[in-house]
């Protein structure tokens, strides 16, 4: 009994561990935002009374309205094209028994070890020529459909009861009305975790914003935390303040679907 609570207490004390670890840079991010660069250069590490001053030198110095706004819409809008389409995409996988569908799921998967910079120079090209540049639809396009989004439809519509479909055909339901009326609210952890993890992909890119988003008015986020650190000299305060409030949203939505996330993963995976 007695060694049955000693590992017990090891590993309780082994997680705590492990989560003061995991916590501690979002800890040293929100107290380095009201400190002063100096106080984080030196490792300043409880809070400061610097907050409201960087937030006014953050303010005058660049468009954060601007760039929140961008990076949100951005993101939005990808999230709920790739759900929309990857939904579909995963739902027309299972349900419909047509031969050569594994093998074009195969090639699908085959894609992703494509990395994305060979694919960047004919894509800017492309969006160049087609006048998609500095615009939201050029934003998301490149990653409106992806293998890894299908491929997580697919295997969460494994449980989905394939009765259901038939029963719903018989009654003389479209199948655009199964998806909508049926698949997407039975599913909808599944449809949730993927939002989560499409949102996040979307609102911190950076490498396609960097070439596609030429002009201020367009600029997102990571590009303007990026800006903040091309100077002679770095305002750490400004710096870290630009980080916990590009964080933000990404936490907020985690949290608030957080118990969804768990279950469409392990949905996935059953």
């Amino acid at each position: 009994m007695k060694k049955y609570q000693a590992t017990s207490i090891l590993k309780y004390v082994f997680l705590v561990i492990v989560c003061l670890f995991s916590v501690f840079p979002f800890y040293f991010m929100i107290v380095s935002s009201t400190n002063t660069s100096v106080d984080i250069i030196k490792g300043r590490m409880f809070f400061g009374t610097h907050l409201f001053e960087n937030m006014k030198t953050l303010a005058s110095t660049v468009r954060l309205g601007n760039a929140f706004w961008n990076s949100l819409r951005n993101a939005i809008a990808n999230t709920l094209a790739s759900l929309f389409i990857c939904s579909l995409a995963g739902y027309g996988f299972q349900i419909y028994r047509e031969k050569g569908k594994d093998t074009l799921m195969g090639m699908l998967l085959l894609s992703m070890m494509v990395p994305f910079a060979s694919l960047m120079v004919p894509l800017f090209r492309m969006f160049s020529q087609a006048r998609l540049l500095d615009t939201t639809i050029g934003f998301i396009l490149p990653t409106i459909s992806t293998a890894f989004l299908i491929f997580f439809f697919r295997q969460s519509a494994e449980s989905f009861p394939i009765e259901t479909v038939q029963a719903a055909r018989v009654d003389g339901l479209g199948e655009f009305g199964i998806f909508f009326r049926i698949f997407v609210p039975i599913m909808a952890p599944t449809f949730a975790a993927a939002a989560i993890v499409t949102f996040m992909a979307a609102w911190n890119n950076y490498l396609w914003p960097l070439i596609i988003m030429q002009s201020q008015d367009s600029q997102t986020m990571p590009l303007l935390i990026t800006g903040l650190t091309a100077g002679y000299t770095t305002d750490y305060g400004i710096l870290m303040l630009s980080v916990t409030i590009t964080t933000l949203p990404t936490l907020i939505l985690f949290f608030t679907q957080q118990k969804r996330f768990v279950e469409g993963v392990l949905g996935s995976v059953k």
